[in-house]
Parts: structure tokens; sequence; C-alpha cells
């Protein structure tokens, strides 16, 4: 198989093969934590958890970090991404010991998310650095397939992380306290990882050994503004439409996550047992599309080039997700959840390439902060749209065809420039 083989030559490459260790470790980690939290917050028995709360969790948790998020790329290119990793995991694994601690005294949820927030945050610094830095340590000839191949093998491993998560609530112990605690191991793990590559191997070229922190956060509106300057270059403008293309699809699928968590909790299952075993196996369905758009995109984008690709997954989308999602039943939901993960990793594929291949590399840590600061608004404001929409048990008409509208409206705007 295609993808095997290639995978097979980019593990050949010593600073591929322990970025990408850094990287399915930090997310595996990320998986697990965010099951953790989603079963304590949203699957507690003793919780009735409505669209609202979900909302307002996913904007305590995000929302502050996209103000964070321009600073973060300021210093991602000032910092050596290296350190960068193996900071940022050691402070998440001490941060995640903190939240179990909080679980198991049972503190009100407004600490809990609080804790919850700084592991988050970090997260920003992290997964931002992952994309800037895979350039580094891999030819402009591989890139759309370590593109394709690097950022679903995290997906895939933040999806085995909420499965392990599963896992260990099952078998060892019905604690989410205790999954927190294996959260934070594999956040140690990431840390200890990133220690096998050199300081200087993952840049930026002009990074500051010790650079004062109030400096770089000065010169951040300046820094921000040359960063948005030459993202709107004329030879770059096809990677800012792909920003704003991915962002709107992020929106659709944050949506359909939140209908999706409510008809688990309460319309499709009779249990908060059930409820999570079914949001489980959605995860993993989707999980299968993240594979499957990995297998499929280096081909696709190959010869439809990296827009057009974007422009097939937001029209499959805007066709499929309403077949799907309307008749509001657990085998249809689970088939759309394989279409929703295949075609927005496929975009998202697509849309790293673009940012990587016309952003230089001097820039690359500000501009993929920014991407990260998009998916997270993005996000929130899909949860604040369906918390308007969503009634009490999940099934609302009005928002799977206003999601399935806005992925039209992708497909036809990137059309359009694709044509000019």
């Amino acid at each position: 198989m295609a993808v095997v083989r290639d995978l097979r030559v980019l593990l050949r490459l010593q600073g591929f093969r322990r970025l990408l260790a850094v990287r399915l470790l930090s997310q595996g980690a990320d998986g697990v934590f965010q099951v953790a939290l989603a079963a304590y917050v949203v699957f507690s028995p003793e919780k009735q958890t409505s669209a609202t709360a979900i909302a307002s969790a996913m904007a305590v948790l995000l929302l502050p970090y996209s103000v964070v998020g321009p600073f973060a790329g300021v210093l991602l290119d000032r910092w050596r991404r290296r350190q960068v990793f193996l900071y940022g995991n050691l402070l998440r694994a001490l941060m995640a010991s903190v939240t179990a601690l909080l679980i198991l005294g049972r503190v009100p949820d407004w600490l809990l998310l609080v804790a919850a927030l700084c592991v988050t945050g970090v997260n920003r610094f992290v997964l931002a650095g992952l994309s800037a830095a895979l350039p580094r340590v891999v030819d402009s000839g591989r890139l759309v397939v370590a593109n394709s191949l690097s950022p679903t093998a995290g997906t895939l491993a933040a999806t085995a992380g909420g499965g392990l998560a599963f896992l260990v609530r099952l078998v060892i112990a019905d604690s989410d306290a205790a999954v927190v605690l294996v959260g934070a191991a594999l956040y140690l793990c990431a840390a200890l990882a990133s220690l096998r590559m050199a300081k200087e191997l993952l840049g930026p070229d002009h990074a500051w050994a010790h650079p004062r922190l109030a400096t770089a956060l000065t010169g951040t509106a300046r820094d921000l503004l040359a960063g948005v300057r030459h993202l709107a270059a004329p030879r770059r403008r096809e990677a800012a439409w792909a920003l704003t293309a991915m962002s709107l699809m992020r929106f659709c699928y944050g949506a359909m996550l939140v209908m999706l968590l409510m008809l688990c909790r309460y319309a499709l299952t009779s249990t908060t047992d059930e409820g999570l075993a079914l949001l489980g196996l959605a995860l993993g369905v989707s999980g299968a599309g993240f594979f499957a758009a990995a297998v499929l995109t280096p081909w696709a984008a190959g010869r439809l080039g990296p827009g057009r690709w974007i422009v097939v997954c937001a029209a499959t989308a805007a066709v499929l997700e309403p077949l799907l999602g309307l008749p509001f039943a657990s085998g249809p939901l689970l088939a759309g959840a394989f279409v929703l993960g295949l075609t927005t990793q496929g975009a998202k594929i697509a849309t790293d390439t673009l940012v990587q291949a016309c952003v230089d590399d001097d820039f690359r840590g500000r501009i993929f902060s920014v991407y990260d600061v998009l998916f997270n608004v993005a996000f929130v404001g899909a949860a604040g749209v369906a918390a308007l929409m969503l009634p009490p048990d999940g099934r609302s008409i009005p928002l799977v065809v206003t999601i399935a509208v806005i992925y039209g409206g992708v497909a036809v705007a990137m059309a359009r420039f694709e044509r000019q």
C-alpha cells in the first residue's frame, strides 16, 4: 500500500522519526486527558448536562488562549522549538497531576476548569511548534506526504489515547482521576522523547538563545503585523484562503460534535455508561476517517492540487452531512462521523501543506499560532451556536441544515478562487 511505503521512506529520516515520537506521545496524552475531562463534566451520573454547559466549558478552556495564541506565535519564532516541547510537556505533566488531585477532592467545576485551562493552554505552543518544525526534518519534495502522515498519526494517537482512557476506566478503575494520571505519565514520556533531538535541529535559525520576555511581548504587535503582511502577499493568497476555509469547516465539525455529545447523553442511550461508550465508538470511527484521509490525500492533492482537494472535501461534507445526520440514529451518525473525519482531516492536511509551502521559516511559528487561534474561535463559536439551536435531547434539523449550507458555501468560494 502506498501509504505504508511512504511512511517507511519518511521513517528512515531520523529527525522526522524523533519528531513524530514527540507528536504521538503528546497527542496521545491529549486524548487521554480530554476523554477524562469529558467523562467527568458531561457524563457524570449526578450532572444534568446541557448544550449551554458544554459551550461554556469550551469557552472557558479555549477562548482565553485565543488571546494568548498570537503571543505564542511570536515566542515560537524566538525560542528553540525543541525546548518548547521539553518544558511544555513537563509543565503539562505537572498540571495534569494537579487536575487529578482536584478531581479526587471533588472541588467545584470552575476550579477544575482552571486547572484544565493550564494544560490545554500549553497545548497551543506544542501543536503549533510541531507543525512549524516539520519542514526542518523533511525535504520539500516529501512535505505533502509528511503533512498527510504526521498530523494524521497525531490525531490517531489522540483517538488511541481516548480508547486507552476508556480501557483504564473499564479495567483498572472507574475513576477519572486515574485516567488523568495516565495522561500525565504520557506527557512526561513526550518530554523525555524530545531530548533525543538537538536543540538547534528544529529551528528557527534566528532564535534567541535567552530571549527577554518583556522585549518579545513588546514587539508582538509589530511582528504579528509583519506576519499578516507576509501571508497577504499575492503568492501566499492561496494559503490565506485555505486558512479561512479550514476555519469554517472547523466550525461545522465543532457544532456537530456538540450535537453528538447531547445525542449520546440523552437521545440515543438510556444510561451515562452507554452514552460514554457510544461517544467512544463515534470518536473511533471518526479516527478511521482521519486515517482514510491520510491514505487518500497525497494521491488526491497530487492530482487536483491542495486547494481543489479542499473543494472536494467541503462539497462531499455538504452533500453527505444532512443525509446521514437528519435521521438522528446511531448507524447513520457513525457513518457521518467517518465522513466528517475524512473530509475535515483531508482539508487540514491540504491547508497545512499550503501554509508550510508558502510561509517562510521565520514566520511559521506565528502563522501556525494564528491558525490555532482561528481553530479555537471557530470551535467555541460553533458550540455557542449549537447551544442556541439544540433542544434538550440534541435533535435539531435547523442546525444540521445550517452546517450543510456552510460546507456548501466553502466549496463554492474555494472553487471560484481556484478557477481564478
